[in-house]
Parts: C-alpha cells; sequence; structure tokens
C-alpha cells in the first residue's frame, strides 16, 4: 500500500461511512467481502488521496463505485468525474453500478466485476468500464 492511501485525516469520515452504508453497499458487501467473490480480497471505505472508493481490490487495482441519486446531479457529476481522474492516474480501474442494479439483479453486477478480473488477465493495461452505462444499455 503507498503512502496515499488512508490517510489519517479521513479516518473517522471513512469509519463513518463503513457504519452508514447504503442498503445496496451492504448488499454488495456480503456478495464481496471475506474473499467471496473469486478469492479477492475487497476492502469497504478504502481511500486514495483525498478520494475514497466505496470498494476497493488491491490485486485488481479495481474501484466499485455505487451511485444513488446524489451522483446524478451536476455537483455529483463533476465530483465523480474529478475522482475518476484521480484514480485512473493512480492506475486504479473504476468501475460503476447504479443502487438499483444491485437491488435488481446482483447476478449482473457480480458478473460485471469478474468481466473485470478477466479483463486484466488479458490485457495491460485495463481499459475503463462504465457498467452504469453499459447496463442501461443492456
Amino acid at each position: 500500500m503507498n503512502r496515499n492511501s488512508n490517510l489519517k485525516n479521513l479516518i473517522q469520515f471513512r469509519k463513518d461511512l463503513r457504519n452508514k452504508s447504503t442498503a445496496a453497499e451492504a448488499v454488495l458487501w456480503s456478495y464481496i467481502k471475506s474473499r467471496k467473490l473469486m478469492g479477492r480480497k475487497f476492502r469497504r471505505q478504502h481511500s486514495i488521496g483525498n478520494f475514497i472508493m466505496d470498494f476497493y481490490c488491491a490485486s485488481e487495482k479495481l474501484c466499485i463505485e455505487l451511485d444513488g441519486s446524489v451522483h446524478f446531479c451536476r455537483i455529483g457529476m463533476f465530483r465523480d468525474n474529478e475522482k475518476f481522474q484521480f484514480l485512473k492516474s493512480q492506475g486504479i480501474k473504476v468501475i460503476r453500478f447504479e443502487n438499483k442494479y444491485v437491488h435488481d439483479d446482483i447476478n449482473f453486477v457480480l458478473s460485471k466485476i469478474i468481466d473485470e478480473f478477466n479483463l486484466s488477465e488479458q490485457t495491460s493495461p485495463p481499459a475503463q468500464t462504465d457498467a452504469r452505462s453499459a447496463a442501461r444499455l443492456g
């Protein structure tokens, strides 16, 4: 883990986010915690720099973000893009899902995450994926 990871000034904020997780975060976490998803270890509310990721898999350099309504306003979209650009500069791939996909079709969400594992095994460097857009199309 690098020096830019889990900065001390964000400890309480990350802890508060873990303790007040959304329903969608709780559902997804139940499927990916304790290496349940293909043996990959995920962390909840892990930070790199000043950005806190909903879920992070260090071995895959994969960030999973779940989006509720706050992400679809102008400020939310601006902040999401700012986070994406920073994480991309750190070599971290970001995949996003609307909360409703976690609730309505968890198997779709899990299969898209697994697809990202497979992509990282096949390509170098891995491409950015936006499952939010893919989900809307499919």
